[in-house]
């Protein structure tokens, strides 16, 4: 598969790394010479100086002998542009992210004028997923899958003291469970069952998601919905917006502490009555107090500097806020929100090339969600008949160590598997695997004819 990537900005260079372990020729254009000289060092991908948006620039790189072209420039009008042009040339599909709030309610016209095959919202895909996070209301971070009957959950085991120092094998509950990975100091661990846990792991754990009940009882936390009934949103970026919107439709009051002025004016004139704008300095302690942060159900900080995003949602975790949340962009951050005990951090980059990889993979690959920010990934796949995995014992299929079948649903019955279990044509699988290993994965995972 070839596939050209237009912008070299975080964005580009995430789908540039997750899109390297497959069988895919990855092309990467950008106007700044220093940006890929940079990249180059770090990725084996064709780099190339250029205006992606020029006709002229397209046709010399043979646009039509590309399977897919991703615009994912600065300008949406830009990104609109050459994936419309590049459809025109000949490439099969064409996928444009759009971020701009003017445009949201019209992107399924812009598909169509255009011949766009897929549009991606980075923020109103982030504020999406804070809002099932919030709405669903448990205490810890989880996704689900196989339509709500698998969950992935990762919680720090402080919260957990009788599972510290215990070998995996030794937890009775891990007959329903499956632990996919453990983030230790830095450092990513498969585990067996013989790994010993370790006080601050951060487990990632896959299971049937009534079973999750039980490890919320060990939380002592309820699995019963805890209404979001005030929240305050630090930052009117764009996520900002698109929460503060999808809040006040739920009928939650929400607050925006927004320091730009005209910011404020804008929100104001585009929201509803019962989302209220505050001007003033997010990091001011005593504004937010004076605003009854104390008193809210959820905080999310949401401005464009992680710093302050983590020092507010720290700040709000200390007064005991049910739902703390903090959108970071920085990879280096990561390991910092597992000791400071957020409930979620959210990377939009991280959201936004999961569901274009969602894309790109189509047919039997239903869900894709990147974790341990874009190191490893969850993947849904349907069970076709001409699937060359099928009716073979998984302990004969040899996978490697980087790739857990976390879950098998069989007829609509969550199966955790075994050695001896069996992949059937109709199954729902869910798949844990290192980015590493997705080469494998997808080799494991095609059809008999080698598709």
């Amino acid at each position: 598969m070839k596939v050209m990537i237009i912008g070299a900005g975080k964005l580009g260079k995430k789908l540039a790394s997750a899109m390297l372990n497959g069988e895919i020729q990855i092309t990467l254009i950008d106007s700044n010479p220093q940006v890929l000289e940079r990249l180059k060092i770090h990725m084996d991908v064709l780099t190339v100086t250029a205006n992606g948006a020029r006709k002229d620039v397209l046709e010399e790189l043979n646009i039509s002998n590309y399977d897919l072209v991703i615009a994912v420039t600065s300008s949406d009008e830009t990104n609109v542009l050459i994936s419309s042009m590049a459809k025109k040339l000949g490439c099969k599909r064409s996928v444009a992210r759009v971020r701009n709030p003017e445009y949201a309610y019209q992107l399924e016209y812009m598909k169509k004028l255009y011949n766009i095959d897929h549009v991606i919202n980075p923020e109103q895909a982030t504020a999406n997923e804070i809002m099932r996070y919030l709405m669903e209301s448990y205490s810890f971070y989880f996704d689900e899958y196989a339509k709500g009957k698998v969950s992935v959950v990762n919680l720090n085991i402080r919260n957990l003291p009788d599972f510290v120092n215990h070998a995996i094998k030794d937890l009775e509950i891990m007959n329903e469970i499956v632990i996919v990975a453990i983030s230790r100091n830095g450092d990513i661990i498969i585990p067996d069952g013989d790994i010993i846990l370790k006080e601050n792991d951060i487990l990632y754990i896959m299971g049937q998601k009534n079973k999750i009940k039980d490890i919320a009882d060990m939380l002592k936390t309820s699995m019963k919905k805890k209404y979001i009934r005030k929240a305050m949103i630090l930052g009117g970026s764009k996520i900002g917006f698109y929460l503060a919107q999808a809040m006040s439709e739920k009928g939650i009051a929400v607050k925006i502490i927004e320091s730009n002025l005209e910011r404020c004016k804008q929100l104001s004139e585009q929201l509803p009555d019962n989302a209220l704008v505050i001007h003033g300095e997010g990091t001011d302690i005593d504004l937010l107090e004076e605003e009854n942060l104390a008193e809210m159900d959820a905080f999310i900080g949401a401005t464009g500097f992680d710093e302050e995003n983590l020092f507010m949602s720290l700040r709000a975790k200390q007064l005991d806020i049910g739902k703390v949340i903090a959108k970071i962009s920085r990879q280096s951050y990561v390991h910092i929100i597992e000791k400071l005990g957020i409930d979620m951090a959210i990377n939009p980059v991280n959201i936004t090339a999961s569901d274009i990889l969602k894309y790109i993979r189509g047919g039997r690959v239903i869900s894709v969600s990147l974790l341990l920010d874009g190191q490893a990934e969850v993947t849904e796949i349907i069970a076709t008949k001409h699937l060359s995995v099928l009716d073979k014992p998984l302990k004969d299929l040899n996978l490697p160590k980087g790739i857990i079948i976390g879950a098998i649903v069989h007829k609509g019955k969550v199966h955790v598997p075994n050695g001896d279990s069996r992949i059937q044509n109709g199954d729902r699988i869910v798949v844990f695997s290192l980015l590493s290993q997705v080469p494998a994965l997808e080799t494991f995972f095609r059809l008999k004819d080698g598709r």
